[in-house]
């Protein structure tokens, strides 16, 4: 069903007052259950259960995307004048300089617990947000950022980046030797870069960045999401050659394709048009072509949500439903209607939005369901609990600011006003 006159007539959801208090409420519920509760004193955060409470609170392994996820989101609540938001920038930066940094073979470990390294391995995924990290938290001056940020640089650059393919090597083992051979490629890795060098470009005006993303994006967008009827491959190997047949970590790596990146990618390609200069003219048709794909093969329209996982005949493979494809299907809606406007673009925010309020918000406990089965009911097959703010928190703010770039930039830009 279409939008109705008398309601387009009013505007998207985003332009109206209400809808923009509702998801700063919501913004403000994700920084109020994470906050007060994360800080583990004996460094980095805790992940938590579904009513708030530490799910190891003795000795918990700390994964550096949790970490350096806090760093940013912080930051961002820094932007915005959240009381108290420096003091958790201050305890992740520390903890990624002083503990996952390997000081003895550089780079960054990929886990810890209070003994030491748990996993430490140098993982490009681990590495693109620890850019991330310093690029958000150097926008509020924090005073190890621009260590951080050259030290990471230099790894990425010296260490992951192939020129010749014109993105990252997925691992190494701690001592920088590859990791079976160094057979894999992955884009998810290369997507979170794609975003962390936009902020990186964005924190320090230095256009190496914005070229690394560009070159990224042409790789796994243009030439091959492009050549598969913009359906994200996943898993290639060291050519970047497709490979179907790859089974790996569910969480980070699962079989077929994940309609969820689709729409990440949607919204990162249409920021890198904006911030290229609206250059690229294959990059606008990409994002609809992305987003048009995962709403059609992705989207459960009998009750709501997107499947996980699709194998390579477009069949529901995982059909559990997750929290992050739900937020990143409102933040490409919203970069959608604001760069290339249409009525389903609208149709498809508010359907996303109804689903996350309905079945995703914790209305009692607080924070967001990180899992649901494919009856939209709560499940802990994969995630055990509520350890991330990243992505809610950032389809919450993505719609109250324009359309142009990272949150960081754009709430600095904006002088923090809503």
């Amino acid at each position: 069903m279409g939008i109705q006159r008398e309601t387009a007539a009013l505007g998207n959801w985003s332009s109206r007052a209400y809808h923009r208090r509702w998801l700063l409420d919501q913004a403000s519920g994700l920084f109020d259950f994470f906050q007060y509760r994360c800080i583990n004193p004996k460094g980095g955060f805790y992940d938590m259960d579904d009513a708030g409470r530490p799910l190891d609170a003795a000795n918990p392994v700390r994964g550096i995307h949790s970490t350096a996820r806090m760093v940013h989101c912080f930051s961002i609540g820094s932007l915005l004048g959240r009381p108290g938001s420096e003091d958790i920038v201050d305890h992740g930066m520390n903890y990624l300089w002083k503990h996952h940094r390997d000081a003895t073979h550089g780079g960054y470990v990929w886990s810890l617990n209070n003994d030491g390294p748990v996993d430490a391995s140098k993982q490009g995924y681990g590495h693109a947000f620890v850019l991330l990290a310093a690029s958000s938290a150097k926008t509020i001056g924090h005073p190890l950022a621009d260590g951080m940020l050259a030290d990471v640089t230099e790894i990425l650059n010296t260490k992951f980046w192939e020129e010749k393919h014109g993105a990252i090597a997925e691992e190494f083992n701690q001592d920088w030797s590859p990791i079976d051979g160094g057979a894999y490629r992955g884009q998810n890795s290369n997507m979170h870069l794609t975003e962390a060098l936009m902020a990186a470009f964005e924190a320090t005006e230095n256009k190496t960045y914005l070229d690394k993303a560009e070159s990224i994006a042409d790789l796994v967008i243009r030439r091959s999401a492009g050549s598969v009827g913009w359906r994200v491959a996943e898993h290639f190997n060291t050519d970047w050659e497709l490979d179907k047949d790859y089974r790996g970590n569910e969480m980070f790596r699962p079989s077929g394709t994940t309609p969820g990146h689709w729409l990440e990618w949607a919204r990162l390609v249409l920021q890198l048009w904006s911030l290229g200069g609206k250059q690229h003219d294959w990059m606008p048709d990409a994002a609809k072509g992305l987003f048009s794909q995962s709403m059609s093969l992705g989207w459960d329209n009998h009750k709501g949500g997107f499947f996980y996982t699709l194998d390579w005949a477009d069949t529901p493979a995982k059909r559990n439903k997750l929290w992050w494809p739900a937020c990143e299907g409102a933040g490409a809606a919203h970069y959608l209607n604001e760069h290339v406007p249409s009525d389903f673009h609208e149709e498809s925010y508010r359907k996303i939005w109804g689903t996350i309020g309905r079945f995703f918000i914790d209305h009692k406990n607080g924070g967001w369901h990180e899992e649901l089965t494919e009856d939209l009911v709560p499940a802990h097959t994969i995630f055990p609990g509520k350890g991330d703010i990243y992505h809610a928190l950032q389809a919450c703010l993505i719609p109250l600011f324009p359309a142009t770039g990272s949150l960081t930039k754009v709430i600095a830009d904006a002088g923090g006003k809503i």
